[in-house]
């Protein structure tokens, strides 16, 4: 009985001193737990991205989600807002109307990050955004945008017309095989040795399409979506080859179909509205 009692107080002492411990190192703990406080870009953020998108716009430098084989840095913050709004307005707000109000929130990458700086690769390339996972999309070059420049503009947008594709087709996949009959010679790891002229005389929209099937099928939408009908088409038209015209028209209806057929969205319609936006950009 006795060596029952005096293990009953051990206990008891070990559990105080243990309670003491953890007050001890709450109060000498150097985490900041304080509410931050918000500035008038992170309300705005909340109200245009977070509460009606469950998105999360990342501007503020976190060292973990960057390559550290990169020369990269945060944006300068009076580079965020108008890349935001940009991308709320060509991206977000035309899928939004063609697609339905909850398309977004259904299918969307559920943080953005914004880098200031060129993301330059050992080719010589420059990687204009990632998506990873399907939960991310990186932009770079944020301090670079100049939203009155239109080329500039279609440039830093064209960043998530492409890599939101690859979402979509994250969540419902294309014909892979149908498609890379279309244009079954020219796909190249070495795409970047190739120029876009010499690449469309073969049936692919952009040099870079022929890196792969899925970014040919991106690319395809980023080139749709960044130019209204009379300029792509002025595009497709310019192409001397009439073989590499009847493939990249082969490409584009079955883009259209997989729009169609799988979300419910006229790719044509979408075009129209992404291109009275980017003008809306541009004006104001």
């Amino acid at each position: 009985m006795k060596k029952i009692q005096l293990g009953f107080f051990f206990l008891i002492g070990l559990l105080l001193f243990s309670s003491c411990q953890r007050e001890e190192s709450v109060e000498n703990s150097e985490i900041n737990t304080e509410t931050p406080q918000l500035t008038s870009l992170d309300k705005w953020i909340r109200e245009n991205y977070t509460k009606p998108y469950n998105i999360e716009a990342i501007y503020k430098w976190n060292e973990n989600s960057s390559a550290a084989n990169r020369y990269l840095h945060p944006p300068i913050v009076d580079s965020v807002l108008p890349a935001l709004k940009a991308v709320k307005k060509i991206w977000l707000d035309s899928y939004s109307e063609v697609g339905g109000a909850d398309f977004i929130k259904k299918i969307a990458p559920r943080e953005l990050q914004l880098i200031g700086g060129i993301n330059l690769n050992p080719s010589g390339t420059i990687t204009l955004g990632l998506a990873e996972g399907g939960k991310r999309i990186t932009f770079f070059n944020t301090d670079f945008l100049n939203v009155k420049n239109k080329s500039n503009l279609i440039r830093f947008v064209s960043t998530i017309q492409h890599e939101y594709c690859h979402i979509l087709n994250q969540t419902v996949p294309f014909d892979e095989a149908a498609y890379q009959l279309i244009t079954p010679v020219g796909y190249t790891a070495q795409w970047f040795n190739e120029d876009v002229s010499s690449s469309r005389e073969l049936g692919f929209i952009t040099d870079y399409s022929r890196a792969s099937v899925t970014e040919d099928f991106a690319e395809m939408v980023n080139i749709m979506l960044s130019n209204n009908n009379e300029d792509y088409n002025a595009i497709i038209d310019a192409i001397s080859s009439e073989e590499a015209r009847a493939s990249i028209r082969k490409k584009e209806a079955l883009i259209a179909e997989y729009y169609k057929s799988n979300f419910n969205i006229d790719l044509y319609e979408l075009q129209a509205v992404a291109a009275r936006n980017t003008l809306e950009v541009l004006n104001n």
